[in-house]
C-alpha cells in the first residue's frame, strides 16, 4: 500500500522496521534543451522519463538516506546518447543523506525488518553497475532494492497504475 508522502496513515512503525520510500525527481541533462525538456517530463508526471530512488527513514534517531542507481557522468551528452542508444554506460550506486524527506513524488511504499541500511549495502555490493536505459536502470534498482528490503515486487508498477487511477 502506498500513499503520497504528507497523506494521513493509521499505519504504525513495527518495532526494529524502518520507513521505506520510492521517490521521482527529473532525469538530470546537459543544460539547455535538454535540461528543460527532461523538467518539462517530470512536471507531466511521464514515468519512463523520470529518476526512481529509494529512501530509508530509520528510526531512532530519526534519518533518511537515499540510494540510487545513476550514470557517472549524467550530464554528459555523450553518455546519454550512449545510454539512449542502449548501449551500456558506467554506472554508479549512489548513497547520501537527507534532512527530510521529499514533499513531492515520494511515496510510503511500507517496512522493512531488521538493519535496513545494513540490508540496503549488502545489495548495493552486489549490483552490478553497467547502466543500460531500460534494461539495468534506476527503475531495475529501485525495484530490487524494496523487494530486498520489504519483499514487494514491482514497486513501479503498482505505484504507477495507482497514480494514473
Amino acid at each position: 500500500m502506498a500513499f503520497p508522502l504528507g497523506a494521513p496513515t493509521t499505519l504504525s512503525i513495527p518495532k526494529g522496521g524502518d520507513a521505506i520510500y520510492v521517490a521521482a525527481i527529473p532525469l538530470r541533462a546537459a543544460k539547455g534543451p535538454a535540461q528543460m525538456l527532461m523538467s518539462a517530463a517530470y512536471s507531466l508526471n511521464m514515468w519512463d522519463l523520470q529518476h526512481y530512488m529509494v529512501i530509508i527513514s530509520t528510526t531512532p534517531p530519526p534519518q533518511a538516506f537515499v540510494f540510487d542507481f545513476q550514470p557517472q557522468d549524467p550530464e554528459n551528452m555523450y553518455v546519454a546518447l550512449a545510454a539512449l542508444s542502449s548501449r551500456g554506460v558506467p554506472g554508479v550506486v549512489l548513497v547520501r543523506k537527507l534532512r527530510k524527506l521529499p514533499k513531492r513524488k515520494c511515496w510510503f511504499v511500507g517496512f522493512s525488518r531488521g538493519d535496513s541500511i545494513e540490508k540496503a549495502n549488502k545489495f548495493n555490493e552486489s549490483w552490478q553497475t553497467e547502466l543500460s536505459i531500460g534494461q539495468h536502470d534506476c527503475r531495475d534498482y529501485t525495484n530490487g532494492l524494496v523487494e530486498h528490503l520489504t519483499g514487494e515486487k514491482h514497486v513501479l508498477d503498482r505505484l504507477r497504475t495507482s497514480s494514473d487511477g
